[in-house]
């Protein structure tokens, strides 16, 4: 079977790498986003999918845009009875979906029709659910509207950060899209369609979206700590003794059965810095100082000591 993927991000890597892997498939092609200029001196960086591509030894392409008219008789000369998507990035129009004859799966990290859009793993953790999964679809013209073929489930663990969860649905995703392929494509498994109700759009992340509101309930404040590590990051700011204030993003912390003002100091100890929320407290345990180290509290607080009742939490 003829396939061309098309994927940018290391979510796709896993997926690529299994369909590659797999005698019944042959990748023919493999499409993704442009260079794009990284760092301070702006050098243009490969996408982790091309970097893959050419440790296989497979062909790249990378249109600046999917639409583009060159770009879709390019694929018609690829002669694709397939194509795969995992996070690629752009929204593709049907003519291009219409090259392959058993057109296009996709690979989306939530269980549809819930979470569709570009960050499913962050908020599924952020929101608490208890469990999220990945989802086969065939594409449409939509955004992650077409119809499903294939759904397997993960819970969200305690220990689960984005980065974690991440790593386990690509995993999930490659194999489930391996084992979903041969009976789709025999007509042995046939899509039905996403249920009306209960969809859910995952905005695109913002820096902005790490900003941590004391008054909000302590259990939130942890899962949003957990949805945006490791990037963009919890964070607060924070001021002491009439210094300009810094930004200080949170690692890691534990929801604690303490109450208190929101945004005031209820310990501070070797057992973590403890802080009062809208409802129970937040104990930190590992935090860091902008343009710092990543330290535990304890270490934090022998440089920079606290005591309850203080509010330096801006």
């Amino acid at each position: 079977m003829r396939i061309v993927f098309l994927g940018t991000a290391e979510l796709s890597c896993a997926s690529l790498a299994k369909l590659a892997g797999a005698g019944d498939f042959s990748v023919v092609a493999v499409v993704t986003q442009p260079d794009k200029p990284k760092g301070r001196d702006l050098k243009l960086t490969p996408s982790p999918v091309k970097v893959l591509a050419a440790q296989l030894g497979l062909p790249v392409l990378q249109p600046a845009r999917a639409r583009d008219e060159l770009f879709i008789t390019q694929m018609r000369d690829y002669r694709p009875d397939l194509m795969v998507v995992v996070a690629y990035g752009q929204i593709l129009p049907q003519r291009l979906l219409d090259v392959p004859p058993q057109g296009c799966l996709n690979v989306h990290t939530s269980l549809l029709p819930k979470y569709r859009g570009a960050a499913p793993i962050q908020w599924a953790i952020a929101d608490g659910e208890p469990e999220t999964g990945v989802t086969i679809m065939k594409l449409d013209a939509g955004l992650d509207t077409g119809p499903v073929l294939a759904v397997r489930r993960t819970p969200i663990l305690a220990t689960d950060d984005s980065q974690v969860l991440h790593d386990r649905l690509a995993q999930l995703g490659a194999e489930l899209l391996v084992e979903t392929i041969p009976p789709y494509v025999s007509g042995r498994l046939v899509p039905h369609p996403q249920p009306a109700d209960g969809a859910t759009y995952a905005a695109k992340i913002k820096k902005e979206d790490g900003r941590i509101d004391w008054h909000w309930p302590a259990v939130k404040i942890w899962h949003r700590l957990r949805a945006f590590t490791p990037w963009p990051g919890a964070f607060t700011m924070f001021q002491t003794g009439g210094a300009k204030p810094q930004l200080l993003k949170l690692w890691k912390a534990e929801v604690a059965e303490k109450n208190g003002p929101a945004g005031t100091v209820l310990a501070a100890d070797k057992a973590g810095l403890v802080v009062g929320c809208g409802q129970a407290a937040l104990r930190i345990l590992e935090l860091q100082r902008e343009g710092g180290k990543r330290l535990t509290a304890e270490q934090f607080l022998a440089g920079c000591p606290l005591s309850a009742g203080a509010s330096p939490f801006i």
